[in-house]
């Protein structure tokens, strides 16, 4: 019967994904483990990894920024729309200092590492893989985690709450700047309110979400350039599926850290 066949056809489809969705998870294994084998001899990597790290802050450092500050105007804006003339002035400070520090500006960051980082590790790793670049390093003997992963994702770690940082300062400045232009709050009572609210554990929680999406993105868009088959073509959806896998990473890493915000009341 003809729905025996199609019956037949998805089942093989089914078994084949979760056959590369196994092989996947070994990959990714595999090349974790690599990388903690290379990150305990660090002359293989310090060098590269401070070019890289230089290389990625000048790159994401522009659109972290402006994406920060768009983020801390929005806030201010929007708090002070729904707000206003039912809660003091210096509840707009509370707010913008609450929604930018601890999720706006961390959020924005690594978005702005997936579009100017990740891709390009993404592309270049695809491209060495497709002109066999890869493939004569290990005929060389030469470790590809050791010369091509390790320098991209400690240089990301370091990255992510460097620029982390600028990205804080950005929405803080924009969100103030636009509460005294379109609320009733003054400046004294834009920053008591940040006062009121500031804590030292959120701040060490946006750098540590800096620090983990900075690990995450640069180590998926490695990972999407050595699975890269079919020449240039395949590039091109290798970087494609680079971004979806970093953008699901750092959605899974921001859920995966709330509960230490929770837990932690400093």
């Amino acid at each position: 019967m003809p729905w025996i066949g199609r019956v037949g056809v998805r089942t093989e489809g089914a078994r084949r994904q979760i056959v590369s969705a196994v092989e996947q998870v070994g990959e990714l294994t595999l090349i974790g483990t690599a990388l903690m084998r290379v990150v305990v001899r660090p002359r293989a990597w310090f060098g590269a990894t401070l070019q890289e790290a230089n290389r990625q802050v000048f790159d994401a450092l522009p659109l972290t920024v402006f994406l920060a500050a768009l983020g801390g105007a929005l806030v201010s804006q929007q708090t002070g729309y729904q707000f206003q003339g039912t809660l003091p002035p210096w509840v707009v400070g509370s707010i913008v200092a609450a929604s930018a520090i601890t999720e706006l500006a961390p959020l924005f960051t690594g978005f702005a590492l997936v579009g100017t980082v990740g891709t390009r590790i993404a592309a270049e790793v695809a491209a060495m893989r497709v002109t066999q670049q890869i493939d004569a390093l290990e005929v060389m003997g030469r470790d590809p985690v050791e010369h091509l992963v390790a320098p991209r994702v400690l240089a990301g770690m370091l990255t992510g709450p460097l620029v982390m940082c600028f990205a804080l300062v950005a929405s803080m400045l924009a969100g103030w700047a636009f509460a005294l232009l379109t609320t009733r709050a003054g400046t004294a009572d834009f920053w008591f309110g940040v006062r009121h609210y500031m804590r030292d554990f959120p701040l060490f929680f946006a750098l540590i979400k800096g620090w983990a999406f900075g690990a995450v993105i640069t180590f998926a868009a490695c990972y999407a350039g050595f699975e890269t088959r079919g020449g240039s073509a395949g590039v091109g959806r290798s970087v494609c599926r680079g971004v979806m896998w970093m953008i699901a990473a750092i959605i899974l890493t921001d859920t995966a850290l709330v509960p230490l915000l929770k837990v932690v009341r400093i």
